[in-house]
């Protein structure tokens, strides 16, 4: 742990991110607490699944539009206006479903808030950049940054509910609303982030990089994020519907979460805190492949390959979870960094924001398809799904390899000495 007390040791690196954290909560904390007032209020899962579905829209088409705003004007101009913008959307959206508006008011007002959601998970990257100027330190920051991500999704849905049964149905999503302010601004005036700056184009002022996306090597990386971003929400609908269906106790939704959340974490610090030979591309096929094993085991477990649902004891089913988490981390670590290494060096923001739209748009469109899994088959069913789901990303990563070998040689002799192509070279 010594390495990462190190750089949370250090101001300009630690209060970036921990400001992006607090931003980052509302990532999972909107949808769920906007779900629960709609439905609260209007009575209609319905009514509250499509007041959802246009902010996890807004926020897909904002995100990388955002994301190429900053890499044109800096960090500041864009985050912080954009934070507050969302969380004054969501207040006012908040206010307005408890007094029982209708659609025609409530869908304008989440698309708003969808729109303007800062990709704060996207731009951290450069606070590291400013903040650490070694690379093995921000190799490890990005191992930190991964981990965040399981506190994001493990605390903020906790939060929600706690506020949910102690407040009105409104409070958790005007905290949610605090938070993103308050994280936005506070991450938007930190000293690193104020001294980022984009990287010039190599041909110089005034020249324009191509969109991230023309690059064949990125799209590869975005369809790989993709299915396992849909495999993601397999996985979490999957563990809802286990307690429930598999072991008969909704209680232990929490305890299944922290095992795959828990062994995710410990494989992303074990990852970052190491320094590793040889090309990074090699290693997101196999951490890929780990995750696919582990869920082809709790599938089996749970009966997915016979449609039966079977209860399984809870110790094991809980131990394989923490196998399956623990590859996670250092995958979602191995496609932000392969990003970084493909895209252009002027246009990292925006092609970090293509990586959180493939998360959004996969989570949203993955839980309806799980649903569908588990209504078929049980929870072992959609595990399996999962599972498919995994191991095509695996097969895709792994047919990449040569194409990703030339892209990244090219780029790396074109910007030698930037930290792209030190990441390209890992």
């Amino acid at each position: 742990m010594s390495r990462y007390l190190r750089i949370l040791r250090v101001r300009d690196a630690r209060t970036p991110f921990l400001a992006s954290v607090i931003g980052r909560l509302p990532i999972s904390m909107a949808p769920l607490a906007l779900v629960l007032l709609v439905q609260q209020v209007r009575g209609s899962y319905a009514a509250a699944g499509v007041v959802t579905g246009v902010y996890a829209l807004g926020a897909t088409l904002g995100t990388p539009l955002l994301g190429r705003l900053v890499d044109r004007v800096g960090q500041p101009r864009v985050i912080g206006p954009a934070g507050l913008v969302s969380a004054s959307f969501l207040v006012v959206l908040a206010l307005a479903a408890a007094a029982g508006a209708s659609d025609v008011v409530l869908l304008p007002l989440a698309a708003g808030a969808g729109l303007g959601a800062p990709p704060l998970a996207a731009v951290m990257r450069g606070a590291w950049l400013v903040a650490l100027p070694e690379e093995r330190d921000r190799f490890a920051a990005y191992a930190l940054d991964a981990v965040a991500v399981e506190f994001v999704f493990v605390v903020g849905p906790l939060l929600v509910g706690l506020l949910l049964v102690s407040t009105p149905a409104a409070v958790p999503l005007l905290v949610t609303a605090g938070l993103l302010a308050v994280g936005s601004v506070v991450y938007a005036g930190s000293a690193a982030v104020r001294a980022w700056r984009p990287e010039p184009h190599p041909d110089g002022e005034g020249a324009v990089a191509p969109s991230p996306l023309a690059s064949a090597g990125v799209r590869i990386v975005l369809l790989v994020t993709l299915l396992v971003s849909v495999g993601f929400a397999h996985v979490d609908l999957s563990i809802a519907a286990t307690a429930r269906e598999a072991l008969g106790n909704p209680g232990r939704v929490g305890l299944l979460f922290a095992c795959i959340a828990g062994g995710s974490t410990a494989g992303g610090l074990w990852y970052g805190s190491r320094y590793w030979h040889g090309p990074e591309r090699r290693r997101l096929p196999i951490a890929l492949a780990g995750v696919t094993v582990g869920l082809v085991a709790v599938a089996v477990l749970l009966g997915g390959l016979t449609g039966v649902v079977r209860r399984p004891p809870f110790a094991v089913l809980a131990i394989l979870l923490v196998v399956a988490g623990m590859c996670i981390a250092p995958g979602l670590i191995a496609i932000n960094n392969l990003t970084d290494a493909l895209a252009p060096r002027s246009r990292l923001s925006e092609a970090q924001a293509w990586v959180s739209t493939m998360y959004t748009a996969g989570g949203a469109a993955g839980t309806a398809v799980a649903g569908l899994l588990v209504d078929s088959g049980g929870p072992g069913r959609s595990f399996a799904g999962a599972a498919v789901l995994m191991c095509g990303a695996a097969l895709a990563a792994a047919a990449a390899q040569s194409l990703w070998r030339r892209q990244l040689a090219a780029v790396a002799a074109v910007g030698a000495g930037t930290p792209g192509a030190a990441v390209a070279s890992r």
